[in-house]
């Protein structure tokens, strides 16, 4: 083994056929832990929401409640990055087994807090682990699956995501009401360590010992920046004005870590976001596509339960069945199109029909009114859902094919911290210009008691809002859904943005063995996947001359145990290209 971890394996003998016998088996063990992990960090903050009434009058602290939230989400976003470089620099296995590890201490702790004070604390490092979970989770895969075979696994992050938006709150409320809100908390533990068990014993990929010591300084701005960014997103509008000196101060510092952070990149020597990733026009263009698709996946999320729960009367104890119709569609499509991806190794038609669908689906979601019915927004969310689906995983799928594979954690961590960012301002733009309709049209209908009612429109329930008087009831009724319109009218224009960036996605095939390579590389003499399957990257080198420039030894190499050699013997690629 080299230096920086890099390993060849002998696909030749015994050793081979040994290992692919094994790998399958291996594979899917390591899959459903990757899956427990992801749905852990998914499912926390679901479950939490639902608990929250109840731990506010058990520990008191109403004046602190959003930072129960702010807390794990601003951990979360910051250390996003940090994760990604830290498991390319030093190891993918470790960094996410001490992911896991933190973020059981966090979810232990969380669940002992005897004050709001101690609770945000930990809910902070609970949001540190769920960081690494995130990006180990995309990261490994790319590590043990080429692209060209991960599209098909794609149905099983969506299936998660589904899982979790639909599942949470009702677990979230079960548990509360039978257990007590510490387990919802403690859930989390029994878990985490089957995924930790099932990482620890199934999982072989080489160790790196990296001679390059960590940006700190770097990481230090990005953390800072970020943290500030995601703090505007979160109190401009609801805590401070947008105006206020609060905002202003944080966006300035905001703006000012990210510029000096960009500054550090091109001087330090391991840089946590390497700025040469984004020479690659496919990795760029999907960052766009994941920003803008966080942005209008979380503000629907936001504000679809509220206008049915509202203007419906659907029953908020069952909040997240509401979303059923576009999760469910996000789901289906998204496993069709890994299924296609995998099959034929094209891609870009799923982001320009995403980007199409995510654009119609918000502008028929914009003509909802006092008088839509649930079948028909049911309708309207699922082509939403299908679009969203198109996009999600493919976005993650061409960004990795997009890199060498020693950025593979890097460029995991940015695909998701733009998404991260993109939900942070879509949830704060379209929030404020939703409250600002509503504030609109109950002063017009309903004067000044309605400009009142409209000042706590969001914790108004159904009982509440039965008893408001039948003038302002109606007029209430009219502001939600003009503030609906508004809001998904603005998603369907900034999801245009995503349509155009997706014209400029370019075809590059996706490296790792589809059934023609596979057939190619079956014959005498023929180029393995390594050589057919280029990397979209400006000049990147072969794989041996990347390991001629490593100093990496490539003689005499042993087979590797486990899923990453079984994996690279069963279609002929190196460990070197998978890990």
């Amino acid at each position: 083994m080299a230096e920086n971890g890099t390993v060849a394996v002998d696909t030749g003998g015994g050793g081979a056929a040994a290992t692919k016998e094994r790998q399958p088996r291996s594979v899917r063990v390591v899959l459903m832990a990757l899956m427990i992990a992801m749905l852990l960090a998914m499912l926390d903050n679901m479950i939490v929401g639902t608990a929250m009434p109840t731990i506010v009058g058990d520990l008191g602290g109403l004046e602190h409640l959003s930072w129960v939230v702010t807390a794990y989400t601003l951990a979360t976003a910051a250390s996003t990055p940090i994760w990604g470089k830290v498991g390319d620099m030093y190891g993918r296995k470790g960094a996410f087994l001490t992911s896991i590890v933190i973020f059981l201490i966090g979810s232990g702790l969380s669940g002992m807090a005897q004050d709001m004070n101690q609770l945000i604390a930990f809910r902070a490092i609970q949001g540190l682990g769920a960081g690494g979970l995130m990006v180990g989770v995309m990261a490994i895969i790319g590590d043990l699956i080429p692209p060209r075979e991960r599209g098909k696994y794609q149905g099983m992050m969506a299936g998660v995501m589904a899982l979790a938006m639909i599942g949470g709150p009702l677990v979230g409320g079960a548990i509360t009401d039978n257990w007590g809100w510490r387990w919802s908390f403690y859930i989390n533990l029994p878990l985490g360590l089957v995924a930790l068990a099932m990482v620890t014993a199934v999982l072989h990929l080489p160790k790196k010992r990296s001679k390059g010591k960590i940006d700190y300084l770097g990481a230090a701005l990005l953390t800072v920046g970020i943290t500030s960014i995601v703090l505007v997103t979160t109190w401009g509008g609801s805590q401070y004005a947008w105006g206020s000196a609060v905002i202003m101060e944080l966006a300035a510092i905001g703006v000012a870590s990210l510029v000096g952070f960009l500054f550090v990149q091109t001087k330090a020597a391991e840089p946590i976001l390497p700025l040469h990733i984004f020479r690659s026009r496919n990795f760029t263009v999907m960052s766009l596509i994941g920003f803008i698709t966080g942005f209008v996946m979380f503000g629907a999320v936001l504000f679809l339960p509220l206008y049915q729960q509202t203007v419906q009367g659907a029953n908020a104890t069952n909040s997240g069945l509401l979303l059923l119709p576009m999760l469910l569609s996000m789901m289906v499509v998204s496993l069709v199109a890994g299924r296609v991806t995998t099959n034929t190794g094209k891609y870009k038609v799923f982001p320009l029909v995403g980007s199409v669908l995510m654009v119609a689906g918000l502008f028929l979601l914009a003509q909802m009114d006092t008088e839509t019915t649930r079948l028909t927004s049911g309708l309207y969310m699922a082509v939403l859902g299908a679009g969203m689906g198109c996009l999600m995983q493919i976005t993650m799928l061409v960004a990795q094919n997009s890199v060498e594979m020693k950025d593979m954690g890097v460029a995991s961590s940015s695909t998701t911290l733009f998404r991260t960012l993109g939900s942070s301002f879509g949830v704060a733009i379209m929030g404020a210009l939703f409250n600002n309709r509503v504030q609109d049209v109950m002063a017009e209908r309903a004067g000044a008691m309605g400009g009142k009612v409209a000042e706590h429109s969001t914790q108004l329930t159904a009982e509440g809002l039965a008893k408001l008087p039948d003038v302002v009831r109606d007029a209430y009724l009219h502001a939600v859904s003009a503030g609906t319109h508004s809001a998904f009218l603005l998603g369907s224009v900034i999801a245009i943005l995503a349509l155009i960036a997706a014209v400029f996605v370019k075809e590059v095939p996706l490296r790792g063995a589809g059934p023609a390579a596979k057939e190619a590389s079956s014959s005498p003499g023929a180029a393995g996947p390594a050589d057919a399957q280029p990397v979209d990257m400006p000049k990147a080198g072969t794989a041996t001359a990347d390991a001629a420039e490593n100093g990496t030894a490539t003689a005499d190499a042993k087979p590797v145990e486990g899923v990453a050699a079984g994996d690279a013997a069963a279609d002929g690629r190196t460990v070197s290209e998978t890990v």
